[in-house]
């Protein structure tokens, strides 16, 4: 079987969210079949690593080949047209913003649970604290640890939950306010960002103060955001907030991974009945509303507080309906991650 045989195979596997088979949509970097050894090399654009479709989509070009006698070796990578000097943190595949239009909707939960939960699943992840100030992520992971300088002065951050960390919070004393101007967020998260030896990562989640001022900006500005994740809850407060944070990522050309819908419903432990205390359904209906994805509903979940507060994010719980609910969250934000991805490729 020579490369265009496999090709031939290859336009039978579909992708389920572009609409046609990987070797039409230019999905396929190149093929090489090695017959002396029996081995057939595929690279895929495939840009998202441990999402579920993506994962599906390598199982299905397997399957593919699977009665050709070959030995599959699958790689994996969109092609750039920037070189690794010409591009910020080149060893970032990723970097995810969580974004919210009004504090107080628990954006920073999310954050913290979608980085876990990626880890979770496998990736190499790291979570950049970027709410200047209002950083608390170190006691959402329990990160006694302070991050380490090199001879070079160079930042190695902390690890939990196998998430590499980095955080204003590191920086300054616990009780310690932050009183800066714009030209000072924007030195110090460039420092951060640049001075930090982050390494070889899948995903960099951000987690970005509320609202749409100095710190989103420099953000925009400065980094090659993937996409976006906004966070509201159901009610309508928080939702015309939220619509002012995705407008802002639309004027700044952002991808806008979806909409999350925090603090949708609550379970009364005692009795088992359903209340909607803020409201119902605002989340959807506002991701209907702007043909966004809508990637999960997350439950009003004492747990979810006392993950926060001790340290341990409730998405690695395994027996839990609210952990699935992160989890269900986590996977949609990194099948969105892929189709971006993946969209890229088919540009090029």
């Amino acid at each position: 079987m020579d490369d265009e045989a496999v090709r031939d195979r290859l336009r039978g596997v579909e992708d389920p969210d572009l609409g046609d088979d990987i070797v039409s949509l230019g999905l396929v970097n190149a093929v090489e079949v090695d017959e002396e050894a029996g081995v057939a090399r595929i690279s895929l654009a495939l840009g998202a690593p441990y999402s579920p479709t993506e994962s599906d989509i390598a199982a299905d070009v397997r399957e593919a080949l699977a009665d050709t006698g070959l030995d599959v070796e699958l790689t994996a990578a969109v092609p750039s047209d920037l070189s690794a000097d010409e591009t910020v943190l080149p060893g970032v595949k990723n970097i995810i913003a969580v974004a919210s239009g009004k504090g107080g909707v628990g954006k920073s939960t999310v954050a913290v649970n979608l980085a876990a939960g990626l880890s979770q699943l496998g990736a190499k992840v790291g979570l950049f604290d970027a709410d200047v100030y209002g950083p608390n992520v170190p006691r959402m992971v329990a990160a006694d640890e302070a991050p380490q300088a090199t001879e070079s002065e160079s930042i190695i951050p902390p690890e939990r939950y196998g998430v590499k960390l980095m955080s204003m919070a590191f920086l300054v004393g616990e009780d310690d306010p932050v009183i800066w101007r714009g030209p000072m967020v924007h030195k110090i998260l460039t420092q951060l960002v640049e001075d930090v030896e982050w390494g070889e990562l899948d995903y960099m989640v951000l987690d970005l103060p509320p609202g749409t001022g100095d710190t989103q900006l420099t953000i925009l500005q400065t980094l090659p955001l993937t996409g976006a994740v906004i966070v509201t809850t159901p009610q309508d407060v928080a939702v015309d907030d939220a619509r002012k944070g995705l407008r802002m990522f639309g004027k700044h050309d952002t991808n806008v991974l979806g909409i999350v819908e925090n603090m949708s419903t609550f379970v009364c432990p005692d009795c088992g009945g359903e209340h909607d205390i803020f409201g119902t359904g605002g989340g959807e209906a506002f991701a209907a509303e702007n043909e966004m994805p809508f990637l999960g509903s997350l439950p009003l979940d004492p747990a979810v507080r006392t993950g926060g507060d001790g340290g341990e994010p409730v998405v690695l719980d395994e027996n839990s309906d609210t952990a699935d609910a992160f989890r269900r969250m986590t996977e949609n934000v990194a099948d969105m991650t892929g189709v971006v991805r993946r969209r890229e490729a088919m540009r090029r």
